[in-house]
Formats: C-alpha cells, structure tokens, sequence
C-alpha cells in the first residue's frame, strides 16, 4: 500500500538512478505518456467517453473504452491511491485494444471528482489522498462493486455469455478480492498489482474471502512489498490452493511498490510488461 515507508524505497530508487522527482515530472508532463506504453499487437480501433455510472451511494465519474464493434468481456480497472487520470486511461485503452470493454472508475467520487492529485509523489500529496482513502472501507467496496459490475453487463458492447475481468494497482488489488467473492457468478479472473492490504489480521481481510471466489487470479507483487510482509504470499498460495481456483503469485525482481503505472516514479517498463503479457494470458483462459 502506498505509504511513507514504500515512498522511501522509492526515493532510494531514484537516487540511485540519478533522477530526481522534479526531473521525473519535467519527462513526463513535457513529452506526454503515450509514449511509454506500446500499442496492443493487432490493435482492434476503440470507442471511449467520459461517463457517470450510478451507484447506490451516488454517482461515480468514469472512463470506459471498448472495442469500436462487436461484444467482449467486461473488464473493471480499480485505480491506485493517486485515482482517476490519464495514466490509468491510456492503460484501459491498450486493454481495449486487445478486445476488452473496460470501465475505470474514480474511488473517491463520493468526496470530488477526478482528477483527484496532480502528481504521483505519494509524500506530497498525502494529506489529501489519506482522508479520502480513509473514506473507503469494505462494504463501499462491495456496493460499487455491484453496481459496476452491473454497468458492465447493461453494455451492448459487453458479453454478459463471458465472464468479467476485474484489476486493481496497490489500494486497488484488495478491492479486486472484494468484487471477485461480491459477484462471483460474473467475476472470473482477477489481478493485483503491487497491491496493499492483501492479507491482514482483520476480519475483514481480503484473503478470508476466497472461498467465495470463483475467479482465476494474478498477483504481482513489488520486491518491497515483499521484504515487508513476505508471509502474504505463501498465505494467498494457502488459500487459493485450499479453494481450488488457479493463482499465479509472483514477486517481480527489482520492481518497487507502484511500478506499473507509467506516470510513477519507480515504473520499471521491463518488469511492467511482463506483468501486463501475463495478465493478457489470464484474461483470454479465464474469461473465454
């Protein structure tokens, strides 16, 4: 989970690559993003808009990108603690191109609209992200969990005959467990990427809800993470063994606690795609 003892590794990290923050944001907001993300193989052309998808608590600002013909699974992308933005768009628009109709939404929508912080510096943009983190719980999970998932499957360019996918990076990768086991019909693949919260001594602990999973699952974990809770995978690999459902559970070598989005400072292009190629290979066995 994004926090001050994941941003200090991060802050090592760029020392030793001689790139400072400052540095970092002049790359990135000077030559765009686009540019770090490769196209989908065979790129299907796409339909995307901004939209408001109501739930039971309000209405929540999203983006949903989908094949420009034809119905394909569903796929719902939850968003790290840094929310809604152009990142996690070019994301779901390469994930459209591979033949996906995703939907990535805003967390925070009961609190403000996206976008929620202009930089992906979690120190610096923790006294806003923390409150609205602290506004989210599990069962706010799960009611928008229906109601995306339900969203979803009112779509003409969705096929509701195939399962739905869903995604989350670091505070995202616990809520993809809490929509898998809130909609386990529906829900059949699930990723987690440099997820937080994984397993906890709560009650309400991620983990404790795979048997009521029915969804096939990728977790890839950052180096860090690890190092700080390095019994969490062997916990994941216990639990999904004991549920029967395939997991592919995995530290990625020298990957740092949000290395996936290409708007971070840690995004380690190498280790990313490999994660992505994989969740590619999840997606087509289990949502087929």
């Amino acid at each position: 989970m994004c926090d001050e003892r994941t941003d200090a590794d991060n802050t090592r990290y760029l020392r030793a690559q001689q790139l400072t923050r400052r540095q970092f944001g002049a790359v990135s907001a000077g030559a765009g993003l686009a540019f770090l993300l490769p196209r989908a193989a065979n790129a299907q052309s796409v339909t995307e808009a901004e939209i408001d998808v109501t739930t039971p608590d309000g209405v929540c600002d999203s983006y949903f990108v989908h094949p420009s013909s034809g119905a394909h699974p569903g796929v719902l992308i939850w968003p790290d603690a840094f929310g809604l933005r152009d990142a996690k768009r070019q994301m779901a628009n390469r994930l459209a191109e591979s033949g996906y109709s995703v939907l990535v939404v805003n967390q925070y929508y009961r609190s403000q609209r996206a976008p929620i912080v202009s930089s992906t510096n979690f120190q610096e943009v923790a006294p806003i992200v923390r409150p609205l983190m602290g506004t989210l719980n599990a069962e706010t999970h799960v009611r928008d969990a229906r109601a995306f998932i339900g969203f979803l499957d009112s779509q003409p360019s969705v096929d509701t005959s195939r399962g739905v996918g869903t995604m989350g990076y670091c505070m995202g990768g616990p809520i993809t467990m809490r929509t898998a086991a809130a909609v386990p019909d529906r829900v059949k693949a699930g990723a987690s990427f440099h997820g937080g919260g994984l397993v906890t001594d709560q009650p309400d602990s991620p983990h404790l809800l795979v048997p009521q999973m029915q969804a096939h699952y990728l977790f890839a974990i950052a180096e860090n993470d690890d190092e700080n809770e390095p019994e969490a995978k062997n916990v994941l690999r216990e639990v999904f063994d004991k549920a029967g459902l395939p997991a592919e559970i995995e530290v990625y070598d020298g990957a740092l606690h949000g290395w996936c989005p290409p708007d971070t400072q840690v995004y380690n292009e190498p280790q990313a795609e490999r994660a992505w190629s994989r969740l590619l290979v999840l997606f087509e066995r289990a949502l087929a």
